[in-house]
């Protein structure tokens, strides 16, 4: 299994572009079921997870072809015919956003096998609140050894879901079935995320109908058949933030590019009042610390968007490790999801896990040690940490960061980090 060595220690001056949104990638892949016509992706992240989906999309019988590089990449998905409602456990296991082919599967062709998702270790992440929205489209769903089979004899018919909480999951997939659904399909405390609008204007451009995008309430009505589009995957703000706190961590000045910066403002309050300078810009943001300046303790609690994001919080927690003060960091997402904070404390961080709340107060240097990255966003913490360890860092398990980082060594490194992979056999995944 590859690894990540970091000598801790140097500062961060330079420009980092920004990929696509892997989170919204992954639901846009799932969109070019709906459609026999072609739906051409630009600004698409390279990563395990979209190879895993994409491997799963041509076993389906869609047609996948990968163009470009570095940056100016784009992918076009063919599903001219559906030669396979199957999906396979092997497949599915390996990243729960599989699980969202059920739905467009659904719609186009009545039929689906889908194996329930593996994916990550952060708590439960149940699939209920999905089959609850399907079963409301007149879907028939039986559970048979690890796989949903579902039947919608009479087709999808629209209905009226109100979601007992937020589920960017279900959410996602619900819109994916009703657009093609017969009536009209209103969802009710919808997620608000933006890789959600995305996916939303995405489907307009396909030709669906939907009301209420970037709301709590989409009110979707669905259509007879969808066409194909072009389409720009939105940047991720997620490693937007992730190289945000990077830079805010190492000290310098980084520009961060192909970025919204309206996208994290959440992330950018809490750095400023930790003492870091974030400058918007029009494409993008500048991150500037000055090393010899200690950052200041600042409490967060994690929060449904446009609230501070979970998938940020460990990212967040290694800032804090070394600043001034104490930080109290809730966890009010996922269950389970500060597995990084053994890891953070093998570097000498000083963190207290009570349930859903970390402790952390600020220690004067961190210290180089073996690490092993638990999650996606936990292995970006961790290679955060270390770029101000004393001496080397070392991230075990890196298969993690690569589900959901294009390039990262690249990146940090081209703005000064001492930061290098080193290739192991083989993957144990």
């Amino acid at each position: 299994m590859d690894s990540i060595a970091i000598q801790g220690g140097a500062r961060l001056n330079g420009i980092i572009p920004v990929s696509g949104a892997k989170n919204s990638a992954l639901k846009l892949m799932a969109a070019s079921i709906l459609t026999d016509q072609p739906l051409r992706l630009t600004n698409m992240p390279r990563l395990a997870d979209t190879k895993f989906l994409g491997r799963l999309l041509r076993e389906l019988g869609v047609e996948v072809t990968e163009n470009g590089h570095g940056g100016e990449q784009e992918t076009l998905f063919h599903a001219a015919r559906i030669t396979s409602s199957f999906a396979p456990y092997d497949l599915v296991r390996q990243m729960r956003a599989s699980f969202n082919v059920l739905g467009p599967l659904l719609a186009r062709t009545g039929e689906a096998r889908v194996s329930l998702p593996g994916g990550c270790t952060i708590g439960a992440r149940p699939v209920d609140l999905h089959l609850h929205a399907l079963t409301a489209m007149g879907v028939e769903i039986e559970l048979d050894e690890g796989y949903v089979i579902a039947r919608a004899p009479k087709g999808l018919k629209g209905a009226e879901i109100e979601f007992p909480f937020v589920s960017v999951g279900a959410t996602e997939h619900a819109l994916l079935a009703a657009v093609l659904a017969d009536g009209t399909t209103v969802l009710k405390k919808a997620a608000r995320e933006p890789e959600i609008g995305d996916l939303a204007r995405c489907l307009v451009a396909m030709g669906a109908k939907v009301e209420g995008i970037d709301t709590d309430e989409l009110v979707i009505t669905g259509v007879g058949s969808l066409g194909g589009t072009e389409w720009p995957v939105i940047a991720d703000r997620i490693e937007m933030g992730s190289y945000a706190v990077a830079a805010a961590m190492a000290g310098g000045e980084v520009r961060l590019t192909r970025a919204r910066p309206e996208l994290m403002t959440a992330l950018s309050e809490k750095m400023v009042a930790a003492g870091v300078e974030v400058t918007p810009t029009e494409d993008g943001v500048i991150v500037k610390r000055d090393p010899a300046v200690r950052l200041k303790a600042v409490d967060v609690a994690t929060e449904v968007y446009p609230g501070f994001a979970t998938d940020l919080q460990a990212q967040f927690m290694a800032l804090m490790t070394t600043a001034e003060g104490e930080s109290v960091i809730h966890e009010n997402i996922f269950e389970n999801r500060f597995m990084h904070a053994p890891e953070l404390m093998r570097l000498g961080a000083d963190i207290h896990v009570h349930a859903g709340e970390a402790v952390v107060r600020g220690v004067d240097v961190l210290h180089g040690a073996q690490v092993m990255a638990t999650d996606l966003r936990a292995s970006v913490s961790l290679v955060i940490a270390g770029l101000v360890a004393e001496g080397e860092t070392t991230v075990g398990r890196v298969y993690h960061l690569d589900r959901g980082f294009e390039r990262l060594e690249e990146k940090l490194g081209a703005c000064g980090a001492q930061i290098r992979r080193i290739k192991g056999d083989d993957h144990e995944h």
